[in-house]
């Protein structure tokens, strides 16, 4: 079967088990279907061989299946699927969000500019017209407005006039369309400034938000919000660990007796997947409050700049305030991308809440209560400040690499297997989440780094590794909603997640990098010679001698001859030209060539000079 075939099948086998989850009252996207698809087939326990093709009676059995778990109600299993598919769909990164977010404000804005470019003003009121429209698409370029109101409308017509008099539309006209959008984007730019200096000077700024003060608003209520959320998901996890522990060790609950571990297994999961996406959007909220705080630091200092600048003169040149203008204006919408930001974070969290509840039915509070009577609740907390004082004794564990706090610079930014998770514990204990502690001890294998619970679950996992990942491995074929939730996408091929796709990351992780540096000896064996060098200290003494005999020495400067009472002299002369003349008649004369010799030009004053006329005859 070539590989256009297979697609075809798959795209069929995915396209009927929707059909028929539709049919049965349970929407399910095409997203979710796939993956339930790949992790049905991926199941030991179901006998998909994914070496062959699949038979009719394979496919049948696999769609069956697959709408089987897709129509489980009360299921934390398939909860906890739909959160990874849904985080996975509307989550992504701020870089690709922002770029996202220009993307289609220029797709919107286009019919607009390709309007004001494509428009042939020919008379007075077409240029109105289209002043009218170059007002508009500033409005709505910068979002500090509405073109709809009036007021406001007025504003940036006052404001474009002072910087692109209507009177030049004729040269604007004239522009191509690159240099249009060019000069359209300075100007929505400038006058985006001038509008937010007025608001500044509480002069103006009609239909402008306060940005700053919402910001500064928003940002608390939600960390606050999602924080408590985080806490209570926290909480749960605590008490259902604590449950199965206790069930681990043979001791009966206080509660009901037939309490399935399994159910108890897959809501740790569901609460522990939510922890971690809640995480991921706290990280970005917080770095989202330092951003706003930068941009409103920057925005306050230009401000009071610009208003110091303007007031101490009387005039002011476009050179000087026009670049001020245009970096409010950047500012203004580095906030405003902010804002937005934050409502899509905000939106992505409240998403997560419906995908919670089939524990919480499986698992009211009271009868969690009633469960967990006379057993500890331990917090991660508690766990790791248990397990701070016990480290792997390297010298029993030979053979492999473990670092420690403090042995190097970015031991927090360390790219956890498991995220974080006890490795041991998951493959031992029977799919057991427990958080792993650092300071144990981090065992570096393959460019891999694992934490572990306990110093004797770190040994016991050092001992045999290849036989405990691949437990883990097998713990996260029988449940697929691991494969996320401990990042094992790369074991399984065609399970990565839409945002870890080209052009996407889940989550930023950090990356386990250090500045080092190395120092060579360029020649082992030293083969400059001093030249200067002297060893003989009577030398070393003649040498001193003469530098102390050159301190008391005078330089003198004299005049010579040939610089005395001289001076450089220029002079301009002019050529002469050639000139000529035209008669009627030409006519030639000859006449004799004087010459006139002196003598006694140096003589005395008292013998005056004699001239004698040498002149001879024309016909000699």
């Amino acid at each position: 079967m070539s590989r256009a075939q297979a697609e075809s099948v798959i795209k069929n086998i995915i396209r009927d088990i929707g059909e028929e989850c539709a049919a049965k009252g349970q929407a399910a996207s095409e997203t979710l279907v796939a993956f339930m698809v790949k992790a049905v087939v991926l199941d030991p326990e179901n006998g998909f061989n994914v070496d062959r093709t699949l038979t009719r009676e394979d496919v049948r059995q696999l769609v069956e299946l697959c709408v089987g778990k897709l129509t489980e109600e009360g299921s934390p299993t398939l909860d906890t699927l739909k959160m990874q598919v849904y985080f996975d769909m509307n989550y992504t990164s701020r870089r690709e969000f922002i770029q996202e977010h220009q993307r289609l404000l220029a797709t919107r804005l286009g019919p607009v500019s390709r309007d004001i470019m494509d428009m042939q003003a020919r008379t007075q009121a077409d240029l109105e017209e289209l002043y009218r429209r170059i007002i508009s698409y500033m409005l709505l370029s910068s979002g500090v407005g509405s073109p709809n109101d009036v007021n406001t409308v007025r504003e940036a017509a006052a404001a474009l006039q002072s910087v692109f008099p209507q009177e030049e539309l004729g040269t604007f006209l004239s522009l191509s369309s690159q240099d249009k959008e060019q000069q359209l984007a300075e100007l929505t730019a400038v006058v985006t400034g001038i509008r937010i200096f007025n608001k500044f000077l509480n002069k103006g700024g009609e239909g402008i938000d306060d940005l700053p003060m919402l910001l500064n608003e928003a940002l608390p209520e939600l960390s606050g919000a999602m924080e408590a959320s985080l806490l209570q998901t926290q909480g749960l996890a605590w008490r259902y660990t604590a449950l199965l522990e206790r069930l681990a060790g043979g001791q009966e609950p206080a509660g009901e007796k037939d309490q399935s571990p399994v159910l108890l297994r897959q809501a740790l999961y569901n609460v522990r997947q939510h922890e971690a996406l809640l995480k991921v959007i706290l990280a970005d909220v917080a770095l989202c409050a330092r951003q706003v705080e930068t941009l409103q630091n920057d925005l306050e200092s230009r401000l009071l700049n610009l208003k110091e600048a303007v007031q101490t003169r009387t005039a002011v040149s476009t050179a000087v305030v026009f670049p001020h203008f245009t970096v409010l204006s950047q500012l203004w919408a580095g906030l405003q991308d902010e804002m937005v930001l934050l409502n899509v974070q905000e939106a992505v969290a409240l998403g997560l809440q419906p995908f919670l509840l089939a524990q919480a039915q499986l698992f009211p509070p009271a009868q969690l209560d009633l469960l967990l009577e006379g057993s500890e609740v331990r917090s991660d907390e508690q766990r790791m400040a248990e397990s701070a004082e016990e480290r792997v004794n390297v010298q029993e564990v030979r053979g492999r690499q473990w670092l420690f706090p403090g042995t190097m610079g970015n031991f927090s930014k360390l790219p956890l297997q498991y995220r974080g998770m006890c490795g041991y514990s998951l493959a031992a204990r029977d799919g057991l989440l427990l958080p792993g502690n650092p300071s144990i001890g981090v065992l570096r294998l393959q460019d891999k780094y694992y934490v572990f619970s306990s110093r004797e679950a770190a040994e016991q996992f050092s001992s045999r590794p290849d036989d405990f990942t691949s437990r883990v491995a097998e713990r996260a074929r029988r449940c697929p909603e691991l494969i996320q939730l401990l990042e094992l996408h790369h074991q399984f091929t065609g399970t990565t997640p839409y945002s870890e796709g080209p052009g996407g990351t889940l989550q930023v992780k950090a990356v386990c990098r250090c500045d080092s540096g190395t120092q060579t000896d360029t020649h082992l064996l030293e083969t400059n010679l001093a030249t200067t060098y002297q060893w003989n200290e009577w030398e070393l003494r003649r040498l001193a001698i003469r530098l102390a005999n050159l301190q008391n020495r005078v330089t003198h400067s004299t005049q010579t001859r040939l610089s005395h009472m001289r001076r450089d002299n220029d002079s301009q002369t002019y050529p002469p030209r050639d000139t000529a003349c035209q008669t009627t008649r030409d006519g030639e004369t000859n006449v004799p060539r004087p010459l006139v010799h002196m003598t006694r030009l140096r003589g005395r004053h008292e013998h005056p000079a004699v001239k004698t006329d040498l002149t001879r005859p024309v016909e000699d």
